[in-house]
């Protein structure tokens, strides 16, 4: 991933001058060398918001001259001994970036509100031929941005990338770099006020600084367009230019070097058909080192090429059945304080437990996890469920809500379009029917069709009793006409009856899709022990796999499943003392990183499935 660039500041970054800034026509940058300004940040924590508005409740950034004495951007000190200025970046705490603000100090834990950020830097001038961006990995929830006290931009979202140009905000010299952090909930906000997990506040994923020419490698994409023919098709954007620039596509391993000239948008395309090609799979997770080339800029990524698709009732991996055995995961570690993963040795060692318990396939719950996640996937052979938190009681009717959530499904397969790994794009979770809804998610399917061709969708739906037969489970939903998956979540055993409940169990799904569990499961406190018939124990919920694997062998055109969940983590929800703890005690591992007996049953299960797969004829 190397690219050959001058970086010209020491210590520095910013931001662009946009409201409400989308990811349209900013460029990711992910593959961009850059300078980390990773480390330790100045914090004040503000939960009046003085710093953002004043006591007419105006919003000071929208003011001429705002206050020095109490408007936090400014970043001043007093001019002379007798200037009142009521705050002091260089005097408060530190917070660690990235990383959550709850796990960092203790009196932060259930904080909901307004933290500010300042990162201090001396920057050099920037040359005439050369741009300047910022690259915030995720910053949750709305961010506002300011440089030397200037108001730079807003991005609304928590859980994906986002990029400001700051080149003509850069000073030679001295500068302060200010974030207003707000992870307060909204009703009107994805996700809404209601969730089943921890609202981590802070700037919770990497910040670096990027210097490019003047036109530079904006994006691309590659797909794979038949197992059997192997064309390869694809393209590569070059920022601010126009027809006649020439790009080169170089894998060397395939013995491909071709050239392209772009058209009057930018972009070159390709396509062409490699000999020998290997394709991915989570058996060869075959990666090629893919290079591109504009003038005196190389960006070198690791790609996989498969193909992914249904036919009927089977999901079909490089034109051949595969049954997904999965895991939920959520972005939370159970290791060294806990808290959201926040690097990658981290995001590892999740689905190293994911492969440990004999995984092929991993829910990616309830967000858009890191780019560590998704390109470790790819590394290691995990395919991937990718979701954005559009989750139970969204604000179906809000023009705005609507559009927020559009915008991080955008930005989430902008960002994860070459990933290998990602087979199934998800737009909901557990969301009641209703004519509203159905018509929001079928917006955000047409969407997410516009944007990917090459991927299924899918959304975790609800199972219901069928009237007069309270044994006999259904799957109605008008959802399910639209997507390519019929996943849903079921949790006969442990919401709806007892274990012994699975055995009675009869499945009605009228689909020709193919049926996939999105969760099931239930809680257990790692160490505490009993009868099967003991709820909270491990041989509860070890009896409740048990009881339920084989009641999900029965369901006609089951294409796998992802139980809920890997790894115990927090929720407000959960307050029973001495079980839940402010924890969800479902995952198979507990927060302190030890195995539940249910970890086994699991595993035990999906090393048969995987051995009587490969006993079948290729």
């Amino acid at each position: 991933m190397k690219q050959k660039l001058r970086l010209i500041c020491l210590g520095c970054w910013a931001a662009l001058v946009v409201p409400l800034l989308h990811a349209d026509n900013i460029p990711d940058l992910f593959l961009h060398d850059g300078l980390s300004l990773n480390g330790e940040w100045k914090s004040i924590i503000d939960p009046y918001e003085t710093g953002f508005y004043d006591y007419r409740r105006e919003q000071r950034d929208l003011g001429k001259n705002p206050s020095r004495s109490e408007t936090f951007y400014l970043d001043v000190k007093p001019a002379d001994a007798g200037e009142r200025v009521e705050y002091d970046f260089d005097t408060s705490p530190t917070l660690n970036v990235p990383g959550d603000w709850n796990t960092q100090r203790p009196e932060l834990l259930y904080y909901e509100g307004s933290v500010w950020y300042r990162r201090k830097f001396d920057c050099a001038a920037l040359g005439q031929a050369e741009r300047a961006f910022i690259r915030f990995g995720a910053v949750n929830y709305r961010a506002d941005v300011y440089l030397n006290g200037k108001k730079l931009g807003t991005h609304v979202g928590g859980f994906t990338p986002f990029s400001f140009e700051v080149t003509k905000f850069l000073k030679a010299g001295a500068n302060s770099l200010v974030l207003k952090v707000d992870n307060k909930r909204a009703k009107d906000a994805v996700p809404t006020l209601n969730t089943d997990w921890w609202n981590y506040g802070g700037i919770t994923r990497e910040v670096k600084l990027v210097v490019v020419p003047k036109q530079f490698i904006a994006d691309h994409r590659l797909v794979l367009d038949s197992e059997a023919t192997k064309v390869i098709s694809g393209w590569v954007q070059i920022a601010e230019a126009g027809a006649g620039e020439a790009v080169e596509l170089v894998i060397p391993e395939l013995k491909i070097k071709l050239s392209a000239l772009t058209d009057v948008a930018g972009r070159a395309t390709f396509q062409f058909t490699p000999d020998k090609l290997k394709l991915w799979s989570p058996e060869t997770p075959k990666l090629y080192d893919v290079r591109i080339i504009h003038g005196q800029e190389h960006l070198t990524e690791p790609i996989g090429f498969r193909t992914v698709r249904t036919q009927g009732k089977q999901i079909l991996l490089n034109g051949k059945p595969v049954f997904l055995r999965g895991i939920c995961i959520h972005e939370e570690f159970p290791l060294h304080g806990g808290g959201r993963v926040n690097t990658a040795e981290k995001a590892r060692q999740l689905l190293l437990w994911a492969k440990e318990l004999g995984c092929n396939f991993v829910r990616l719950a309830h967000y858009p996890h890191s780019e560590a996640m998704t390109r470790l996937a790819d590394e290691l052979g995990l395919m991937v469920w990718s979701e954005v938190p559009v989750y139970w009681t969204i604000d179906w009717t809000n023009a705005a809500t609507y559009e927020n959530a559009q915008s991080q499904l955008s930005d989430n397969i902008q960002r994860d379009a070459n990933r290998a790994s990602i087979i199934i794009w998800s737009l909901a979770n557990e969301t009641p029917v209703s004519e509203a809804r159905t018509k929001f998610l079928s917006q955000l399917a047409a969407q997410a069709r516009s944007l990917d061709t090459t991927r299924l969708l899918s959304a975790a739906m609800e199972k219901t009793a069928k009237p007069g037969a309270p044994n006999v489970m259904v799957v109605h939903d008008p959802l399910a006409e639209i997507v390519d998956i019929v996943a849903f979540n079921q949790y006969v055993g442990w919401y709806d009856g007892l274990p012994d409940k699975c055995g009675k169990v009869s499945w009605e799904i009228p689909y020709n899709k193919p049926a996939f569990i999105s969760e099931f499961g239930g809680d257990a406190r790692q160490g505490l022990h009993g009868n099967k018939d003991q709820r909270w124990t491990e041989e509860f919920q070890a009896d409740l796999y048990q009881q339920t694997l084989p009641m999900l062998d029965k369901i006609d055109g089951l294409a796998g499943f992802t139980p809920w969940i890997l790894v115990d983590f927090r929720s407000p929800r959960r307050v029973l003392p001495g079980i839940q703890d402010g924890f969800n005690r479902k995952g198979l591992i507990s927060s302190e990183g030890v195995k539940k007996q249910a970890f086994s049953v699991l595993q035990e299960y999906y090393h048969k499935r995987a051995e009587a797969a490969a006993a079948q004829p290729k």
